[in-house]
């Protein structure tokens, strides 16, 4: 079998671009918990695996990967993204692509993952892909990092976001939760996994700000939303340090 026609990304999927670097620098990583699980569930270690992470972005979840022995191979559409991967992690190989036409071989992957970046397929298009290029028992991973709403000023913030924008499809940091799931006749396995970090209020704020939801309202008003978050912040944390809560959503399923 050969890779679809690629079809075109979104305006939105693509407006991280612009921020790629801020992207890469505030956004949160992964506890290794996570990667701990996905080892579990795919029943083999990550070290040695022949890893394809698409949507890789800035390659967040590459590097940990990487860390954990995988050869991975990143897939990424945007060139901002792409170029800040290849800029901050030279030796991996690194594909243009969208993950509803991958471009790669049949049978060649033992794990595909998907970090934050499922939503952004079709995924009657991007499933049978990656059962494509999996090789029979590998497996295809989807994770996201959700902030915690059980946390009370998180839920607060996340109400103020969805007001501001009157966008309740992505919320700014992905309250409303996974943005796809796989088949029941899959036999998926679920994992949530909850960690937390803690950040400067600054980076905490670029993080906010290198969301879609917010580049998609533009750089005026955006500026206007972080400057009253960043004061109604400073009543809650005045030492400036923002400690973040997340449950990793992970969904893992292994190919016949």
């Amino acid at each position: 079998m050969t890779p679809a026609p690629a079809p075109r990304p979104t305006t939105r999927a693509l407006s991280f671009d612009a921020v790629a670097d801020q992207y890469d620098e505030a956004r949160p990583g992964y506890p290794p918990a996570l990667f701990d699980a996905i080892e579990e569930l795919a029943g083999r270690p990550l070290r040695g695996a022949r890893v394809i992470d698409v949507g890789a972005g800035t390659g967040i979840a590459t590097r940990l990967l990487r860390a954990r022995g995988a050869r991975v191979t990143a897939v990424e559409p945007g060139p901002g993204m792409a170029e800040r991967l290849h800029r901050t992690q030279p030796a991996v190989p690194l594909l243009r692509g969208l993950g509803d036409a991958l471009p790669l071989a049949d049978g060649c992957a033992d794990l595909i993952t998907y970090a934050q970046a499922w939503h952004w397929t079709d995924p009657a298009r991007s499933l049978p892909e990656a059962l494509r290029v999996l090789r029979p028992g590998g497996a295809l991973a989807l994770w996201w990092n959700i902030a915690d709403a059980d946390v009370p000023w998180i839920a607060a913030q996340d109400l103020r976001i969805r007001r501001w924008a009157d966008d309740s499809a992505h919320g700014a940091h992905s309250v409303s939760g996974r943005g796809g799931e796989l088949p029941a006749e899959l036999r998926p396995a679920e994992r949530r996994v909850r960690w937390t970090r803690r950040v400067p209020l600054d980076t905490h704020l670029a993080h906010l700000g290198s969301h879609s939801i917010f580049r998609m309202r533009g750089e005026e008003a955006t500026a206007a939303f972080l400057a009253a978050e960043r004061a109604e912040l400073l009543g809650l944390f005045p030492d400036g340090t923002v400690e973040e809560a997340y449950v990793v959503e992970l969904t893992l399923t292994r190919r016949a």
